[in-house]
């Protein structure tokens, strides 16, 4: 039975009015011809669509010149490419699909650069991340982080306020496309960045269906809650900023080097970068620079003693190809992409107090996004229904008590008790810690606290840190803590003396007796909360974090600290 489906990577082109003739004229014309490119105008789609189709060959493939010399042996191999391109609109949007290697002949500046990742922040199961590429401000590095089996999205350490992340791959379930409508039941993975790859229909009609149902996803959808930082962090829009920018820049670029620009590879090139042999840079020059990588100091030698004002508008008319092979002629197949030179470099500028990065094309601001970051992350430790609820907490009570109440509350049997009972340090055994107040049946770790300021929620981030991680570094604290709850249950509870916590919950009560919420929390203690939760995340736990409700007087409730 033929397939119903086909992995294709899609892309949304900006800038492109949607009919047969703009979408013809917005490709690069002498670049198709050098290709032999031919135009077909399909009717069947329904839509306004432009296929080109060519082969691209070569009579000798670049390394047999190379190895006639290694061996002395001539061989002449011929190589033949292929390469297809679907532009299609739909609803007005153009929309293009290369095959083989068709995704070479869509220009790099009509490109949406977070159209796929537009959709995987929505649509993917942020607990099965499969995939991530990232980047930090200010540190010219790209992180690439790969788990085959899927993870959730803390463990990938992607939520920090100064990483963009321009990649995502993961499982899609119960998404309405041909794939699960008509192809194999369960769920597929998806990859977006640039452009999005999944299994798309291949009749005509699943087709463009297909294409509305990722589009109504990407405008009609929230982000998930796990997944939403990704879009806190959005490039610089004030035209009167980005002049005073480029302005910076431009003067920036005629001082020697001073470490505030660096080289950096675009994005949605990574592949590419691997794949080249040469790298051809052509700027403020009718010639052209090879070699082996990117040469920054090629580049800011040749714009340096510009006059001012010129520099900048040098770097972005400049372009570095890179080519698949290194010889004396290269034909047209040669040519991996042709990227412009402003995408190769990253610059960190000030504006008075502001610190400015520009990185891949684009200015970002240092801190811009931290309070919409901190927000979302402290808001998303609260959950809509608890997992865990505890007695109101009566007031004078102090905890040790508190707690004895609560294990009366919960059952002896569900909890096991464990506020006061130590183990020893394994840094300094002469010191003891605690693990924790209560081990629920679950296996939960839950830790107690009443706060009139900070310095007490500070004191239960520390100890939440602390208890996660000598249990995760030390063979002897996790088998003290296996051995604590063995005697603390009276032999109900045994433990295997390699556990590891995958869940903690904060159990929080206010003296001011206000409702814990994430806006009532001291100002410091989200920070420090959000820290924390990023630091056990890390770990593979799990944070929770719940409020306990102020209830009468402990001597009302018969339950005073002497208890």
């Amino acid at each position: 039975m033929a397939p119903t489906t086909v992995s294709r990577t899609l892309y949304r082109l900006h800038g492109v009015a949607p009919t047969r003739e703009a979408m013809y004229d917005a490709l690069d014309h002498d670049y198709l011809s050098a290709l032999g490119a031919e135009l077909h105008t399909p009717d069947g789609l329904g839509v306004p669509a432009v296929y080109l189709t060519c082969g691209m060959e070569q009579d000798e493939a670049g390394w047999c010149e190379q190895m006639a010399r290694t061996t002395g042996i001539p061989v002449t191999e011929a190589v033949r490419r292929t390469a297809a391109l679907l532009l299609l609109a739909v609803d007005g949007q153009v929309y293009a699909i290369g095959c083989g290697q068709g995704y070479r002949l869509i220009p790099e500046q009509l490109k949406d650069k977070r159209f796929g990742l537009s959709f995987a922040i929505r649509e993917i199961d942020p607990t099965l991340v499969r995939g991530a590429v990232s980047g930090i401000l200010g540190q010219a590095r790209t992180d690439i982080s790969l788990v085959p089996n899927g993870a959730p999205v803390p463990a990938l350490g992607l939520s920090d306020h100064t990483r963009i992340v321009r990649s995502l791959g993961g499982y899609l379930n119960d998404a309405p496309l041909t794939r699960t409508l008509k192809g194999r039941a369960g769920g597929f993975t998806v990859l977006g960045g640039c452009g999005l790859r999944l299994p798309l229909g291949v009749e005509p009609a699943d087709l463009v269906s297909d294409i509305r149902q990722i589009a109504r996803a990407c405008t009609e959808r929230l982000p998930h809650q796990d997944l939403e930082f990704v879009e806190h962090i959005v490039p610089v829009k004030d035209v009167t900023v980005l002049t005073e920018l480029e302005r910076a820049l431009d003067d920036q670029l005629g001082l020697p080097a001073n470490g505030r620009i660096a080289e950096t590879v675009p994005f949605d090139h990574l592949r590419n970068d691997a794949e080249a042999a040469t790298y051809r840079t052509r700027i403020n020059s009718d010639g052209s620079f090879e070699s082996d990588a990117f040469d920054l100091g090629y580049v800011l030698g040749r714009v340096r003693y510009l006059p001012s004002g010129s520099r900048l508008e040098a770097l972005k008319s400049g372009t570095v190809k890179l080519l698949r092979e290194r010889r004396r002629r290269s034909a047209p197949d040669d040519v991996i992409a042709t990227v412009g030179t402003l995408r190769w470099i990253e610059a960190t500028v000030s504006l008075g107090s502001h610190v400015f990065c520009l990185l891949d094309g684009e200015w970002y601001e240092f801190g811009t996004a931290y309070l919409a970051s901190l927000h979302s992350e402290v808001q998303r430790l609260f959950a809509p229904v608890p997992s865990v609820v505890l007695p109101a907490w009566p007031r004078g009570m102090s905890e040790t008590p508190y707690n004895k109440k609560t294990a009366r509350t919960v059952g002896w049997e569900d909890w096991v008790v464990l506020d006061c009972k130590t183990i020893p340090n394994p840094a300094k055994p002469s010191d003891q810690i605690e693990i924790c107040d209560f081990l629920t049946q679950d296996d939960t770790l839950v830790l107690v606290k009443q706060a009139r300021g900070s310095g007490a929620l500070s004191h239960l981030y520390n100890q939440a840190r602390v208890a996660v991680e000598v249990l995760y570094d030390s063979a002897g604290a996790r088998a003290n803590f296996a051995q604590r709850v063995h005697s603390a249950s009276d032999g109900r509870r045994t433990l295997p003396y390699d556990f590891l916590p995958k869940r903690l919950v904060l159990a929080i009560h206010l003296k001011t007796g206000a409702e814990l919420t994430p806006d009532s929390l001291f100002g410091f203690s989200q920070i420090t909360l959000a820290q924390t939760a990023k630091a056990l995340a890390a770990r593979g736990v799990s944070l929770e974090v719940v409020g306990i409700s102020a209830a009468g007087s402990a001597a009302d409730d018969g339950l005073a600290d002497a208890a």
